[in-house]
């Protein structure tokens, strides 16, 4: 277990679990998570990134698998643990990218637990990020349709972002001070509507 799961299991505030990112350098998408679940602490919530580099650990997810890594366990515990989600991705030729589908496939592990299967009844916010509006749009309904698929609830509201048109920067903003309300917004619904669910 790593040093911030054992800090994460030490303290009892509810947890917002973030999944998204790519693999490589930090990207726009993991910039953008970051802002939303950082607006989801200042609300008294605990959170854990699962960016580009925790997922790129994940192996390519094996149904049959008779054991599981210990980036597997340590990411599925800590959605089973979650009491919301945002989920980020960038908009690969017109859906989520692999690495994104991967970790949310390892979810399948949590189909016969008995307190919560899948996302069973879990807030879950949702923010696509595009080298155009198109795959945005096409990102976001996937990701709908995958938290659905998962029993979650997505949020009323999901962040699209133009990354040709706003820039992110080191420091946790953006270019676009509406960008930042917006992906705010998604960190503030999670929060809102998370006490209103139980953690398995």
């Amino acid at each position: 277990m790593s040093g911030q799961a054992e800090a994460l299991q030490s303290d009892q505030r509810p947890l917002v679990v973030g999944i998204g990112g790519t693999i490589g350098a930090i990207s726009s998408t993991e910039r953008a998570l970051r802002i939303a679940l950082d607006a989801a602490g200042e609300q008294g919530f605990r959170t854990r990134l699962f960016g580009g580099a925790d997922m790129a650990k994940l192996p390519l997810y094996d149904p049959k698998a008779s054991e599981r890594t210990a980036e597997e366990r340590e990411f599925v515990d800590a959605v089973r643990g979650a009491s919301a989600l945002i989920i980020a991705s960038p908009g690969y030729h017109g859906s989520i990218s692999g690495v994104v589908k991967n970790a949310l496939d390892l979810l399948e592990e949590t189909a016969r637990d008995p307190d919560r299967a899948y996302l069973a009844d879990m807030p879950v916010g949702l923010i696509a990020t595009a080298y155009g509006w198109q795959a945005t749009g096409s990102t976001i309904a996937a990701l709908r349709s995958i938290v659905h698929a998962l029993r979650g609830w997505p949020t009323p509201f999901a962040a699209a972002i133009n990354s040709a048109v706003t820039k992110f920067d080191d420091e946790g903003g953006a270019s676009d001070p509406a960008v930042v309300e917006q992906l705010r917004l998604i960190g503030q619904q999670v929060a809102r509507f998370a006490p209103l669910v139980k953690a398995g």
